[in-house]
């Protein structure tokens, strides 16, 4: 027979083991729980959901957003966008923000390029769809201006909008990024990289409405639709010179006082050198480039209301989409569709 003492000794070992066990367990388990809720809670930056000591580590949320979409060099490709570019009309199926966008998906070489935009939204809406897309995102920010609609050219809103652009590029130099800006209504059928000029003395390339035929000639056209820049202290110099001129320009657009500027010596002045792009290459509704084997990027220009660029802006990538169908020794060079939807919208009030 079992002795009585002996069994309650054993008893009692079992039963405070298993009080131990539990006690751990809870421990464990209020641990996990807590855990838990502080990666629940983390703060999240707005900025792309950048986390707060990913923005502390690397500057601002700028700074981490466009470490994110740069190339290995410091070179970024950066986009401005408003609801009126990524909402679709009640009479268009497509926005400008998606021909935009599918022109990288066809166009050759340029697939990889997605990932160095910055989608840069002037509103909500804009950065909201931004990130749907899963791009690269910023939202700036301006007290007490809106934004979100459509700016119609040469509007005053349209006007204020290009300045602030402007400014928020000047910041991007100030931040040692170089940059190709463009604007959603350029499609992009090629890599630009491949025709920019390599020359690291070249400070700014940037294209032009009418091209004369020489590349160094300040009586080109310029457009500050699509232009590749350099960071460095003259561009920098040049950007706040530009930006300088705001309140002292009423009536122009931003593009009118940089070709003041350039016309007026500030190329001297900085010692800075300018190259006007081949409308060839860097073609646009103003003067078609006469190449479809030639041409890197096709701009909506001569244009005055987002439908009828939208419009134009299809056919013209059917028009591609047509070239890209002819057989690889083809010798046919096919004539791109006129823009009948941009001529048109000049006639409207």
């Amino acid at each position: 027979m079992d002795n009585p003492k002996q069994t309650f000794g054993s008893l009692a070992v079992v039963l405070s083991l298993l009080l131990a066990v539990f006690i751990l367990l809870f421990h464990w388990s209020s641990s996990i729980s807590n855990e838990l809720v502080l990666i629940h809670k983390e703060p999240r930056c707005n900025q792309s959901n950048v986390k707060t000591s990913d923005i502390e580590e690397c500057g601002d949320s700028l700074d981490c957003a466009l470490a994110k979409a740069s190339m290995g060099n410091k070179t970024v490709i950066i986009a401005v966008v408003n609801k009126a570019y990524v909402e679709q009309d009640v009479e268009s199926e497509s926005t400008m923000l998606d021909i935009f966008l599918s022109s990288f998906w066809l166009g050759e070489g340029t697939r990889s390029l997605i990932h160095h935009i910055l989608l840069v939204a002037v509103d909500q809406i804009a950065y909201e769809r931004c990130q749907f897309l899963k791009l690269n995102c910023f939202r700036l920010e301006t007290d007490g201006v809106d934004f979100e609609g459509e700016k119609v050219y040469m509007s005053h809103d349209f006007i204020k909008m290009m300045w602030r652009r402007t400014q928020f590029l000047l910041d991007v130099l100030k931040r040692g990024y170089s940059f190709v800006f463009t604007d959603t209504d350029v499609m992009w059928l090629r890599n630009p990289f491949t025709r920019l000029s390599k020359n690291v003395t070249e400070d700014l390339q940037i294209s032009t409405d009418m091209y004369n035929g020489d590349p160094w000639s300040k009586e080109n056209l310029l457009n500050t639709g699509f232009y590749f820049v350099r960071t460095s202290n003259k561009t920098v110099s040049l950007f706040e010179t530009w930006y300088g001129r705001k309140d002292n320009s009423t009536g122009k657009k931003e593009q009118d006082v940089l070709l003041d500027l350039i016309r007026g010596g500030i190329i001297e002045q900085l010692r800075i050198r300018v190259r006007f792009l081949d409308t060839l290459y860097f073609s646009g509704f103003c003067q078609d480039s006469k190449d479809f084997r030639a041409v890197t990027t096709v701009h909506a220009n001569c244009c005055r209301s987002i439908n009828a660029k939208v419009a134009d802006m299809k056919v013209a990538l059917s028009d591609w989409k047509k070239f890209k169908r002819l057989e690889a020794n083809s010798t046919v060079n096919p004539q791109w569709t006129k823009h009948d939807w941009c001529q048109q919208s000049w006639r409207k009030s």
